[in-house]
């Protein structure tokens, strides 16, 4: 079995539920998508880490660092970067706060991002891309350059849009009708 077979399975078995859901955007869904469920398991670290690298080499994209908005991002952005320092070609991750710590050096991007890095966001799920956006938003502030947007789950409910409208290219290792469409069978 492939990878991303096998990362789909891993998916479908503990990440997703058919129901009545209510999303963090506010909006109502008949799946939900809880990935943090397959991204923390250790099976889950190994084949994201490994799909994620290779979407990204395969995109044409050459960052120097991933990350996201915490605490959706880290588990895949982690075992991103723990993948491409297997291949010998080092990505380093980071993550970014909701908001700045009040004490310490109140930093809201952890992990030490330079300021001339080449940045790919991460996202678990990409709904309405609102965390994503925010993560953006942050990550510019900073200094950096951001490529794309690499997400696990595309749930195709205008996130997308909304990334693309921003200036940058959203890469998805699944879409959520893909995954739905698997769930109901």
């Amino acid at each position: 079995m492939d990878h991303r077979t096998r990362l789909k399975e891993l998916l479908l078995e503990r990440s997703v539920r058919l129901g009545d859901f209510t999303l963090a955007s506010g909006a109502r869904s008949s799946y939900y998508v809880d990935a943090r469920r397959t991204t923390m398991s250790a099976e889950g670290q190994s084949l994201v880490g490994r799909l994620g690298y290779h979407a990204i080499r395969d995109a044409g994209l050459t960052p120097t660092h991933v990350g996201g908005l915490t605490m959706g991002a880290d588990p895949v952005s982690y075992a991103i970067a723990h993948f491409s320092f297997l291949e010998g070609e080092p990505l380093d991750a980071f993550s970014v706060r909701k908001k700045a710590k009040d004490h310490g050096t109140g930093q809201r991007i952890e992990g030490g991002l330079p300021t001339d890095a080449r940045v790919i966001l991460i996202e678990d799920t990409v709904t309405s891309g609102g965390s994503a956006l925010q993560a953006l938003d942050a990550v510019r502030d900073h200094g950096p350059e951001i490529l794309a947007v690499l997400t696990v789950v595309d749930r195709e409910e205008g996130g997308r849009e909304r990334i693309e409208a921003a200036g940058i290219p959203l890469v998805a290792l699944f879409a959520g009708s893909e995954l739905k469409g698997a769930a109901g069978r």
